[in-house]
């Protein structure tokens, strides 16, 4: 498994962490960054998903 993997699942994990506290506190920019921070997991997957492909081949 690629290390973009585990890192992208861990921002995921992460920035839903903060969507609920900033959702809990009432704070919008808590929110906002959990939100940012959960897509841009969801890219460094996705990255790690194709490399792991490729080194497949």
């Amino acid at each position: 498994m690629d290390k973009d993997r585990i890192a992208g699942s861990a921002k995921v994990v992460a920035g839903k962490a903060k969507v609920a506290v900033g959702k809990l506190v009432g704070d919008a920019k808590l929110q906002a960054e959990g939100q940012a921070q959960k897509v841009e997991g969801k890219v460094q997957n996705a990255v790690g998903g194709i490399k792991d492909a490729v080194k497949k081949h």
